[in-house]
């Protein structure tokens, strides 16, 4: 009896050992789950479900429980279901979609009360962020049949689904090939995370990192730090850390820099209570270092609410943020304040509807060269996950946002967006954040866009009939920088044709033999995208000899008064564009009248309104000494104002009240 006594108590011994090492591991993981740190959460809820998967049976456990409740109180901790779907929530927030897929689909077999139903929600998620798309569109529409709730996730959902078709139309785009995306060097994505770039006098990276750091005597890892290294061409070197105070209790990250380089904005946080707090804080250049960071006030960093992301415009005092205040639309949204000379916030303000929604919208950049707001958000249509936007505009004006579209973006997140670009191509040289190809955690890459040249095509014409002028000269003018930038001789159908990086604010100037010169201005197209752009048909006036002279058709005065009629108004205007065209040529405008009415009242007329035309011209910015008016009255008809038996001529008037100019001197 003694050995079997014996035998008992070392078998439950034995069980009550095996017991207490997989409750640590459920403890352990849960402990980790609420503080975020997802990645050792994993860890431990792995060993507790590979321990617990050895089939003890559930009374022996009940030993344990006895002998811990009677030294100790036993901490609650999650059941087995609850773990398989916390271990998949944290491979989420981890980005392994991999992994998170099959624990979400064991829990979705398992869970026969419904006690996780958004693990079907998620599921779908983690298929497309696997590029399973049919599979994942069938997953979101079984979830909207079973989930009766109309909630954020039935909505999201739903966008989800119309995600799958952007993605699909995206993918298929017939324009990929202008476009390079290769992944920064190795040692810029090593082990952890890498993110949030950010270029410092142009042959300077800095970036945030949770890459292993020896130099720190705790947590040497799953910090996030901010680093520099040098870069030349693509390649960096010398990667380390940024001379500034980085606690070890103290995560950095998301940093900017003012434009004269003397002070440093960026996001610190720590996690409280098992939640992220984070706040924007701002150093100054000290040697080759920087101060210690002091945090910004309560004007930005709103007690009770999360600040972070700081980017500074060029002109040195607007401050763009990313901030959860209550004030907002939802989530984070993409705030500004204005800045005085310290770099102490003297306002602030939403950056409004047009750009916020109630989901989140982080990380901004502008480009300068082309008036674009870049920022990630999560709750429009796109590839899925954070996708980068685009905003045509500046403080208190921004058009519709604009999803940049695969490659820039992937089916995973893409956050944290820089280009070192300087010209109208945003995607010259293009650095960001993106877990496109990682099992976790974000990592930077390489994005560049091919514009192709942008064409430009016009025809030259007679103004008289519109026939097309060959041989004509045409030189296009960069009104900007006051250069021509093109010429050429138009071919037989008058057509000329050519290509620029980019449109600018262009002028076309047109000569030709035995004809006026002629200009037209070359509006610069709204969509910066547009491949190529046809100009208005550019008219020149065929040139007359100085004794004949050019009627202007559709000139129209007041009856029996030299007043202007508004119709007359287009007629001069081509006549205004052809002196400016020939700023030497000089003209004399005449009027003339019927033979209806006494001849010394037809001259007067004539002369008056001869008179109105150049007062016309003048007020158009002609200069007076260009021209020179006379009356004619109805001393030189064209046509005969009565028919050969004396009847009246009404056709023959009409031609005879008649308004022309003449070349006087070209």
């Amino acid at each position: 009896m003694k050995k079997i006594f014996f035998t008992s108590a070392v078998l439950l011994s034995g069980m009550v050992s095996y017991a207490q090492f997989t409750y640590n591991y459920l403890k352990a993981a849960d402990q980790y789950y609420s503080k975020e740190d997802y990645n050792s959460a994993a860890t431990y809820y792995e060993k507790y479900l590979d321990s617990h998967s050895k089939k003890v049976k559930p009374d022996t456990y009940k030993p344990y429980v006895a002998v811990a409740e009677e030294k100790h109180k036993v901490i609650k901790v999650s059941s087995e279901q609850e773990a398989v779907y916390k271990l998949a929530e944290s491979y989420r927030n981890l980005h392994n979609y991999g992994k998170a897929a099959p624990y979400y689909a064991s829990v979705m077999q398992l869970d026969q009360t419904s006690s996780f139903p958004l693990a079907a929600y998620y599921y779908a998620v983690s298929l497309r962020a696997l590029a399973k798309y049919e599979d994942a569109a069938q997953a979101f529409r079984n979830f909207l049949n079973n989930y009766t709730i109309n909630d954020k996730f039935s909505e999201a959902a739903k966008r989800e689904l119309q995600n799958l078709e952007f993605i699909t139309a995206q993918l298929n785009k017939k324009d990929l090939s202008q476009y390079s995306v290769r992944k920064a060097p190795a040692d810029l994505n090593t082990t952890g995370a890498s993110y949030a770039p950010l270029w410092s006098n142009g042959s300077n990276l800095i970036f945030t990192s949770t890459r292993p750091d020896s130099s720190f005597q705790k947590n040497h890892t799953y910090i996030n730090r901010l680093y520099t290294a040098d870069y030349e061409e693509g390649q960096v070197s010398n990667i380390r850390l940024l001379q500034l105070d980085q606690p070890e209790g103290l995560h950095q990250g998301a940093a900017c820099l003012s434009p004269d380089g003397q002070l440093l904005f960026l996001t610190r946080w720590h996690i409280e209570h098992g939640k992220k707090i984070s706040a924007i804080y701002v150093a100054r250049k000290k040697g080759e270092g920087w101060s210690d960071p002091a945090i910004m006030d309560t004007l930005v960093n709103k007690p009770g609410s999360n600040t972070q992301q700081p980017y500074i415009l060029g002109d040195g005092k607007t401050l763009l943020y990313a901030s959860d205040r209550g004030d907002g639309y939802g989530g984070f949204d993409l705030w500004y304040a204005i800045l005085d000379e310290t770099g102490k916030p003297l306002q602030t303000a939403n950056l409004g509807e047009v750009v916020n929604t109630a989901g989140n919208e982080q990380a901004p950049f502008y480009h300068a060269a082309t008036g674009t707001l870049v920022f990630s958000a999560d709750n429009r249509t796109g590839m899925g996950g954070y996708d980068f936007f685009s905003s045509k505009g500046n403080i208190g004006n921004w058009k519709a946002p604009v999803n940049m579209g695969y490659p820039v973006n992937s089916v995973k997140d893409d956050i944290y967006f820089t280009s070192r670009s300087n010209n109208k191509n945003l995607l010259d040289e293009v650095l960001l954040g993106t877990d496109r190809d990682a099992a976790c955690c974000l990592e930077l890459f390489f994005v560049h866009r091919n514009r192709p040249a942008k064409q430009l095509s016009g025809i030259v014409v007679s103004c008289d009939s519109y026939a097309p002028l060959a041989g004509a000269e045409v030189n296009i003018i960069d009104t900007v920088n006051n250069k021509v930038v093109f010429t050429h001789r138009t071919a037989a159908d008058g057509s000329y044709a050519f290509t620029v990086d980019d449109f600018l604010p262009l002028k076309a100037v047109a000569t030709a033999d035995g004809y006026t010169t002629n200009s037209q201005q070359i509006p610069v197209p709204l969509d910066e995208d547009t491949a190529a752009i046809t100009a208005p048909a550019l008219c020149l006036v065929k040139l007359v000899t100085p004794e004949s002279s050019v009627v202007l058709d559709n000139v129209y005065y007041d009856f029996n008064k030299a007043t202007l009629q508004e119709a007359s108004f287009v007629s001069l205007d081509k006549l205004v564009q052809l002196l400016t065209a020939n700023p030497d040529m000089h003209i004399e405008l005449s009027a003339h009248t019927d033979s209806k009415g006494k001849p010394a009242f037809n001259q007067r007329l004539s002369e008056a309104r001869a008179k109105s035309c150049v007062d016309y011209l003048v007020n158009k910015g002609i200069d007076p000494s260009r021209l020179t008016y006379k009356g004619y009255g109805d001393t030189q008809p064209i046509a005969p104002n009565t028919n050969d038996d004396g009847s009246d001529n009404p056709e023959g008037r009409q031609k005879n009240r008649r308004t022309a100019f003449t070349i006087i001197k070209k």
